[in-house]
């Protein structure tokens, strides 16, 4: 028994001093491993006397256990003090100051949509908005685009392999007009409205985008005339870009959906684009076919309507030279407008 509780004290101070992981294991296993001592000890039980063997297997398993309870305790203090390194090792010093974070901003272009709306709803207009996945028949025909209209083919519309409950076609909407109708159907005159959101159209180069942004606008009344338009396009150009010193003509053009149509251009009196006409939007009087699929009698009704597009706005309001600048998400372009 003498030899037994010797050779339990030796791995206990052997377990105490083992400073890590595996030096513990190591000692383990030179006391209670296949061939450690104590396991020596119990294989040997065998070749004692019969009246013997009972109270030194006793003596052995009651040795093991303080081994392993020894062996246990020395595993959880080396893993508290593993957790304890790592902790100081991660600690946060909270008396250091916190690191700000950057101011975000608007989008120029979100700040062109907003500024566009502003001042539309102050001359009486709502603000429509609608799906960006159209029918052919509100994007096309309601429009008055004649089934062999190029902007139908393949080339300049992204169609989208669906139909509608009626089994019409479905596509990517080429322009915001179709809200246009949608309002119109849906409230009864006078109709003030206009229609800013996304666009999609078969184009991408270095001054087009295949996904892009237009506002449109439409007034129908009994007695709307272009004369009308003419007053509130250039209001609305001398208020967005808050000045007075520029001009603006409407140059006569083509649009299946108006009749007649004009190209609207604007020029700077002053600035780095002094003197050179620019093309802003496209406009007219509302073909009576299109006030027809309104719901609206086009004897009684008339009107106009307008379309621009906001990236031009922007990059004319902001001296913006490239359009690609607008999805590139350079942080160093758009700090520029936080």
């Amino acid at each position: 028994m003498e030899d037994l509780e010797t050779l339990v004290e030796r791995a206990g101070r052997e377990f105490d001093q083992a400073c890590d992981t595996p030096a513990l294991e190591n000692a383990k296993a030179r006391y209670l491993g296949k061939g450690g001592a104590l396991t020596a000890l119990l294989k040997s039980l065998g070749r004692l006397p019969a009246e013997e063997r009972k109270s030194a297997g006793q003596a052995i398993n009651a040795a093991k256990a303080r081994l392993e309870q020894a062996l246990e305790a020395r595993r959880a203090a080396l893993a508290e003090a593993a957790l304890n390194d790592r902790l100081a090792e991660e600690a946060l010093d909270v008396t250091l100051p916190g690191r700000g974070r950057g101011g975000g901003g608007l989008h120029p272009m979100m700040r062109t949509w907003q500024r566009v709306e502003q001042i539309f709803r102050t001359v009486g207009f709502d603000v429509a908005d609608g799906p960006e996945i159209e029918t052919d028949w509100y994007n096309f025909t309601a429009l008055n685009n004649p089934e062999n209209h190029p902007a139908r083919s393949m080339q300049d519309t992204f169609y989208v392999d669906l139909k509608d409950a009626q089994g019409l076609n479905l596509l990517l909407r080429t322009h915001t007009s179709p809200m246009q109708v949608r309002y119109a159907r849906m409230h009864p005159p006078p109709i003030k409205v206009i229609a800013p959101g996304r666009t999609y159209r078969v184009d991408s180069d270095a001054t087009h985008s295949p996904m892009f942004h237009q506002v449109e606008g439409l007034w129908i009344d009994e007695d709307i005339s272009f004369a009308d338009l003419k007053g509130v396009y250039t209001d609305f150009l001398h208020r967005f870009f808050e000045t007075d010193a520029l001009e603006v003509r409407f140059r006569p053009s083509f649009f299946p959906f108006t009749e007649p149509s004009a190209e609207i251009d604007m020029m700077f009196d002053s600035g780095p684009l002094k003197g050179r006409w620019l093309e802003i939007s496209g406009s007219g009087q509302v073909h009576p076919n299109v006030v027809r699929n309104f719901g609206l009698d086009p004897e009684r009704y008339i009107g106009f309507a307008f379309g621009s597009g906001l990236e031009r706005l922007t990059m004319l309001r902001y001296g913006i030279d490239d359009l690609r600048l607008f999805f590139d998400g350079d942080l160093r372009f758009l700090r520029q407008f936080a």
